[in-house]
């Protein structure tokens, strides 16, 4: 059985240092001239969000006006979005660590999302980012609900995927604070039952923070436009979570996304492991509106690559990757939005069957 898709010839190991190598230099170029522009970025992000987030929470206030409802549902799904992609998910990365600011630290941050900041860098940066499309390791791959790759072992039930992933995305901040706290891990044996629910507990409080918040607090706050307040809130969470889901599919699972098996990781070198990073994402185009919107993850082979760097150079240094994996061979997946989520539920409904559709 083969990965998907099947896996080109594997460069010389020789020729693989070098791919790797020159990788690295790419990465201490940045790292060597990270200073003044790029905190004026991030702490700009940071403004105009805080500015959207204070502006729809004052328009939904006011929101029995059909035209401050449209407003401030706008501002405010603006504002959740900027806040989870390009501060919450990069923050968390340490991506700005480099600064010393406590306020903008992977350490102190605490983003507008149900799952809590620990559990999501435990699954994700470590998990995921480690374990790229392993099957059997990244968990990350299909979320243990979707079947992505042949080598999953196919159920019944992924008949019915194609529904269930629709349905995710418009809940998607739900699912993954439930995916984040690892039930699978209990039944498997690599997690207590008390570790379980002590972090089922810390998620609860979270929800009922985050819940409290936008569902009870500024709905009451809003008096007479408390209903149309809560729908502008529920709408603005919704549009969110569909937009993060987009995003974070286009980035993984684009049927030219390669994924691995166990056997195929043991004893990686870096510049494997770099290689893996890049067949294992795919990119998307796009100007400069949706780079920010996006949290630059549109460069998911980059991001992948180099998961600490602040993600506003990515743009700047995904056409030297590029080239460089021309120079060498790699694949690299790139194409517009429209066609990466078209390729992506192609992939959702191809292994849905237990059969290759392909054939």
């Amino acid at each position: 059985m083969t990965s998907t898709p099947a896996a080109l010839p594997p460069l010389s190991p020789a020729r693989a240092e070098e791919f790797g190598a020159a990788l690295d230099r790419i990465r201490a170029e940045v790292v060597a001239t990270r200073g003044d522009e790029d905190a004026r970025y991030i702490r700009t992000v940071i403004a105009v969000q805080r500015g959207l987030e204070a502006g729809g929470r004052l328009a939904l206030a006011v929101s029995l006006l059909p035209p401050a409802w449209c407003a401030g549902t706008a501002m405010l799904t603006v504002a959740k979005t900027l806040e989870n992609m390009e501060l919450g998910h990069n923050i968390l990365h340490g991506q700005w660590d480099w600064m010393g600011d406590p306020a903008i630290h992977s350490t102190t941050w605490e983003f507008d999302f149900l799952t809590p900041a620990d559990a999501w860098k435990h699954t994700h940066n470590h998990l995921h980012h480690t374990y790229t499309n392993v099957v059997g390791r990244d968990r990350d791959l299909g979320y243990t609900i979707l079947r992505m790759s042949p080598e999953q072992p196919w159920h019944p039930v992924h008949l019915l995927q194609p529904l269930y992933a629709a349905l995710l995305a418009p809940v998607f901040e739900w699912g993954i604070a439930l995916y984040d706290l690892e039930a699978d891990a209990v039944t498997d044996g690599r997690k207590s039952v008390r570790a379980f629910l002590g972090e089922v507990a810390h998620l609860a409080r979270k929800a009922v923070r985050q819940c409290a918040k936008d569902y009870v607090l500024f709905p009451l706050l809003a008096g007479p436009s408390a209903l149309p307040c809560l729908l502008g809130n529920v709408t603005a969470n919704g549009l969110r979570n569909v937009w993060a889901h987009t995003v974070i599919f286009c980035g993984h699972f684009p049927g030219d996304v390669r994924t691995f098996t166990e056997e195929e990781i043991e004893d990686e070198s870096r510049a494997q492991w770099y290689l893996r990073q890049v067949q294992g994402s795919a990119d998307f185009e796009g100007g400069l509106l949706l780079r920010v919107l996006s949290g630059n993850l549109g460069h998911q082979i980059e991001h992948h690559l180099f998961p600490d760097l602040p993600s506003n150079r990515y743009a700047e240094i995904a056409p030297r990757v590029r080239r460089l994996c021309e120079k060498y061979g790699v694949p690299y997946a790139t194409g517009p939005l429209w066609r990466q989520y078209a390729s992506m539920w192609g992939r959702v409904l191809r292994h849905a069957v237990p059969w290759d559709l392909r054939r």
